[in-house]
């Protein structure tokens, strides 16, 4: 249809205001499920130390004669465990001239960055936590570091023919990554098994998008189930019944894909020296400036309580 002569329509107008609206959509995640599951405690030092104890083997020879004199059995001693505290931080600066304009969604953007940075210090701790990562001492120039889950487990763990554990139990030595391979229920059966005969009394499985996927194919979901009075498929394991317990099967989006972590969460805290502290930094001109820093450790209570099936595909 032809438009009449002379119409004045929009795209000869000057002057038309803007169509943004006053809202700001974000999708990044934010949620940390293990941080979010396991405890907290206060570090006191950049060597946060803490003990484990163990019992002595069962005795299936333990008969003595009637009447006989008592023996002294020997003692277990504890095993001192340590980890250093790390610092992470995230620093923002914002000029005096964007704090003062008219922005859309925010007041302030000053307090906007703050905000912004202080999830994405959530999602970095998140993830270093989860991470094959030693604890170091560090130095002048530096910087210290806390150990991370899969160099923490050593006992219960389950890898490829040519992977293996760290040399040691105690955070220090990082373990082999081998070659990759598909995730099963039998090698999820075998830490399992490792940790149940070792005490523990796992709780909560913690997976990648990918393994999570793999996992509800596992026996009991290899074929999604129909509700016909909800319309529903269901397809998904959000609860695994093991023989030796039940366990939550959490995806996380920040852990590593090619690990999957079989935790006691009671056995698992982060110890803080400094939680979350925000400070505004000395103003050098014309801008403003932040800081928000964390200084942390993970602490594995007792790494025979949990397990991990590691150098999985996650493709």
């Amino acid at each position: 249809m032809t438009v009449p002569s002379q119409t004045y329509q929009t795209y000869q107008e000057i002057g038309i205001r803007e169509d943004l609206a006053d809202v700001i959509y974000r999708i990044d995640p934010v949620d940390t499920p293990f941080m979010s599951a396991i405890e907290t405690e206060k570090a006191t030092a950049t060597k946060h130390e803490w003990q484990t104890q163990a019992l002595a083997a069962p005795d299936t020879t333990n008969a003595v004669v009637e009447g006989d004199d008592a023996n002294t059995d020997a003692a277990t001693p504890t095993v001192r465990l340590y980890s250093y505290t790390q610092i992470s931080d995230k620093v923002g600066r914002v000029s005096g001239t964007a704090r003062a304009v008219d922005a859309a969604g925010r007041d302030d953007e000053y307090d906007y960055q703050r905000m912004l940075k202080g999830l994405e210090l959530k999602r970095d701790i998140e993830s270093i936590l989860l991470n094959r990562q030693v604890s170091a001492a560090g130095s002048t120039s530096v910087a210290r570091t806390c150990c991370g889950v899969p160099n923490w487990i050593f006992s219960n763990d389950v890898f490829a023919t040519d992977g293996g554990s760290a040399s040691t139990s105690d955070g220090t030595n990082n373990r082999t990554e081998g070659t990759q391979r598909a995730f099963t229920e039998l090698d999820l059966k075998a830490s399992l098994q490792l940790a149940w005969t070792n005490g523990g009394k796992p709780d909560m499985i913690l997976v990648g998008g990918f393994n999570k996927q793999r996992f509800s194919t596992f026996t009991g979901r290899s074929t999604p189930i129909e509700q016909a009075t909800s319309k529903t498929i269901v397809a998904a394991v959000d609860t695994y019944e093991s023989d030796f317990g039940r366990l939550r099967v959490v995806p996380d989006r920040f852990s590593r894909a090619r690990d999957v972590l079989i935790l006691q969460t009671d056995m698992w805290a982060v110890a803080y020296l400094r939680k979350f502290e925000s400070a505004d930094l000395a103003k050098t001109g014309d801008s403003d400036r932040f800081q928000i820093l964390s200084e942390y450790c993970l602490v594995s209570r007792n790494e025979k309580a949990s397990g991990g099936v590691f150098d999985l595909t996650t493709s």
